[in-house]
């Protein structure tokens, strides 16, 4: 059964928690694309854009250590049905601002959107943890590679399909329509995710106190070598390699595409993510495991000097489809390991350094993107991203010869 691609999605419980997953990644695909545009057609400016990611990822990074504690103290379905529940609320509340009644709270600014984003970025910094220690909870260990492969594939056809929707519904039949499809993709995700059984919760570790916990879990990762190599190094990629919080300004003012071709731009490294994910289904990585992910991360770093010198749409689109590819087995590598080197009771609080770590510098690494291009101008800050992106891959490798030198996981 292990040995076969699909042995993964004969579990019932993981194909229900997978397309759960799905809806919810593929409303927050659609909501990303519509509120950066909404916020750029209001502010027509870079900072603006950078400050939605702040805006999420400070609730986030704040109560995500706490979070990681409650994951693994909590029966974690319970968590996610929560969680679930406030971001399908923010997305109903957006979609409100687009009515009348509601379109009156914007007239004195957007920052009842900020808002709206930073209660949502308190549910991302929950549910986080959450989904993270649950899935291992709903397949046998043999299969943690198999079903990160079949997690990964799902959530980067979520996000091929959500930006160009939430684009071409924009484009064509507005901004209440596409908030509409946001919050009703929202709904049958928290529905599915319902229905799958729950779980007991893993035997407690024996500390006292909610800061004896949460410290016991950031001493693991900092006293694993390997984990927090792998971390570190995809914390300051993502920081300082990601482009795709100023793609609305690349799409409007460098590629001259408007808000549907932001949508397939968006899209773009999702295709070459799940055409890799669904060749690691069938391929998994068995050896080299430390070096690929090195050369995975400055291949993204290559992508993105690459992109900013671009100037042909179909050309950024094809880069922005291998930094997916690079994007992709970064992740499946790093999950692999979180997974398979962090015992049962302690993945939320794990999973919670992973998502201050990676997760969050999505957000912070857009604000930063907003920062630079507000000084220095859209491509020279995508290219500064890239060049730091290399450096952080030679200083890991020099630094880190425990990941350089790793070979597989059991």
């Amino acid at each position: 059964m292990s040995n076969s691609p699909y042995a993964v999605m004969k579990i019932r419980d993981f194909r229900l928690f997978i397309s759960a997953r799905f809806c919810v990644t593929l409303a927050i695909q659609i909501q990303a694309v519509v509120v950066g545009w909404h916020v750029y057609e209001i502010t027509k400016d870079a900072l603006s854009l950078g400050l939605i990611g702040l805006a999420e990822a400070i609730p986030s990074i704040v109560v995500s250590l706490y979070a990681g504690h409650l994951a693994d103290v909590i029966k974690r379905k319970q968590i996610i049905v929560i969680t679930l529940f406030t971001l399908l609320l923010c997305s109903i509340a957006l979609l409100f601002f687009t009515v009348d009644i509601g379109s009156f709270i914007l007239l004195h600014g957007i920052y009842p959107i900020y808002i709206v984003i930073f209660i949502s970025g308190i549910a991302r910094g929950f549910i986080t943890p959450a989904i993270f220690s649950f899935m291992p909870q709903l397949v046998p260990r043999e299969l943690y590679q198999n079903a990160i492969s079949w997690n990964s594939t799902l959530w980067e056809m979520a996000s091929i399909g959500g930006p160009p929707i939430g684009g071409l519904i924009y484009g064509f039949f507005g901004i209440t329509a596409a908030y509409a499809v946001d919050a009703s993709l929202m709904f049958v995700g928290l529905t599915l995710a319902m229905t799958v059984a729950d779980k007991p919760l893993p035997a407690i570790t024996d500390e006292q106190g909610i800061i004896d916990k949460i410290k016991a879990g950031l001493q693991f990762v900092f006293q694993n070598k390997i984990i927090l190599s792998a971390i570190s190094l995809d914390l300051f990629a993502v920081l300082f390699g990601g482009a795709v919080a100023l793609l609305p300004i690349f799409a409007d003012q460098v590629l001259g595409v408007g808000k549907v071709g932001l949508g397939f731009l968006r899209s773009a490294p999702g295709i070459g993510a799940v055409m890799m994910a669904v060749y690691l289904t069938h391929y998994p990585i068995r050896r080299k495991m430390g070096k690929i992910l090195l050369y995975a991360v400055g291949g993204f770093g290559v992508c993105m000097i690459l992109f900013a010198l671009s100037s042909s749409f179909w050309i950024s689109m094809c880069i922005l489809a291998l930094s997916g590819v690079f994007d992709c087995i970064s992740v499946i590598v790093r999950g692999t390991l979180l997974q398979t080197l962090t015992p049962e009771n302690m993945k939320g609080r794990v999973s919670a350094v992973n998502n201050i770590f990676i997760g969050s510098s999505n957000e912070i690494g857009a604000f930063e993107s907003g920062v630079t291009a507000k000084f220095f101008k859209v491509v020279p800050s995508v290219l500064f991203g890239g060049a730091m992106t290399l450096l952080v891959v030679g200083i890991t490798a020099w630094r880190a010869p425990a990941i350089r030198k790793l070979e597989n996981v059991n």
